[in-house]
């Protein structure tokens, strides 16, 4: 199915791309810390078909993320309220709701509909990459819902629908997933102060919500730095984000040694993401290289301190092979497994470091840096 385009009898549909972090994990969980992330061309699709027989009063959510495949959906009496008889509330059905709550307080209409999942972000056998799924089903199902109510979003209200709609689901993590898979390309991201956002959203509406200023929130897009190709590879090995994330903040905040220990991270980490940005905006690719060794630095000192695994033996090989044929290399993410990432200048050998992967047994993904096109997507 083409993304982006609607497709027959009222249905449209949208895509949203996976993701990777470049640099500033972990960091990036503290408001107003940084991190820079790229989107890549994986994508999850989502299509919303309005149903037309007015004697059904369910809809249907198809989806490979559900066991059997699908769930029915209906409106509570009361309200008109999405939900799902005995399942918890998931990141699709939040952000339907989220996206509805919205339709409602502009005098729209709520209308019943099917919604079909199609994910590109996991291997044949179903095992996730590691590439921000959850993120990204959240951002399609938010832009296909919004499409089909007629509603029109800037980039910045589309991740706020988000991240207070997967908030309710999951309240652990910095978002900066959900603002890569929605400004797409290289993003530079600074997190949102989470409780205000809490606190906010218990007095204002979703549209007020919408126009307000987030404390922390900084969400931009970067110019590519110029003649570096992005490597990835898959340690075959799906980690727990979540839990990772838990985990160190546990270690980070337990102990007076750790918490000093942790403020330093914290500090390092915008400083060097501060200076991995100006490198990236110079061109100046040997500084890039160095910035992300320094972040690779910063995230071992962390994983010390709190005694959580970031850097798996396999992601310590997937490292140094890359480093040893010039690129600059690091884990991507929580760590713990899933990918690894290779920043490429003209000079390396590319396949020398895919060759050399395979070898030890990292699967390279065949991704590219993906930038969204609304003239195309959003037709």
């Amino acid at each position: 199915m083409t993304a982006g385009r609607t497709v027959s009898d009222g249905a449209v549909s949208r895509r949203a791309p996976g993701k990777l972090y470049v640099a500033g994990e972990y960091a990036v969980v503290e408001p107003g810390h940084r991190a820079v992330l790229v989107a890549v061309n994986r994508f999850i699709t989502v299509t919303v078909s309005p149903v037309h027989d007015s004697g059904r009063r369910s809809g249907r959510i198809a989806s490979s993320l559900y066991a059997g495949g699908t769930r029915s959906w209906r409106r509570r009496p009361e309200d008109g309220t999405a939900l799902v008889e005995g399942a918890p509330v998931d990141y699709v059905l939040s952000a339907i709701r989220l996206v509805e709550s919205l339709v409602r307080e502009r005098g729209g209409e709520l209308r019943l509909f099917d919604l079909d999942v199609d994910s590109q972000l996991d291997d044949a056998s179903g095992r996730k990459l590691g590439l921000g799924s959850s993120a990204a089903v959240t951002v399609a199902t938010v832009r296909s819902v919004a499409a089909f109510y007629g509603l029109r979003l800037t980039d910045t209200e589309v991740y706020k629908l988000c991240l207070l709609a997967s908030d309710s689901v999951e309240p652990i993590g910095s978002a900066g997933d959900l603002a890569a898979s929605t400004f797409t390309g290289w993003v530079d991201y600074s997190s949102p102060d989470r409780i205000w956002m809490r606190e906010e959203r218990v007095e204002r509406s979703v549209d007020d919500m919408l126009l307000a200023d987030w404390p922390g929130l900084r969400i931009e897009r970067l110019e590519p730095p110029v003649g570096v190709d992005l490597l990835v590879g898959w340690t075959g090995d799906p980690a727990s984000t979540a839990g990772l994330v838990a985990d160190v903040q546990h270690g980070a905040h337990s102990a007076a040694p750790a918490a000093l220990d942790y403020e330093e991270f914290l500090a390092g980490s915008q400083a060097c993401l501060a200076g991995l940005v100006r490198s990236m905006e110079s061109g100046d690719l040997d500084a890039v290289a160095a910035r992300v060794q320094e972040d690779r630095t910063l995230l071992a000192g962390l994983a010390a301190s709190t005694g959580v695994t970031i850097e798996t033996p396999l992601l310590t090989r997937l490292v140094e092979i890359a480093r040893e044929h010039g690129a600059a290399a690091k884990s991507s993410g929580a760590g713990g497994g899933d990918c690894g990432i290779a920043l490429c200048p003209p000079h390396v050998d590319e396949r020398a470091i895919l060759a050399g992967w395979m070898a030890v047994g990292v699967v390279p993904l065949d991704l590219a840096v993906h930038t969204r096109d609304p003239r195309t997507e959003d037709r």
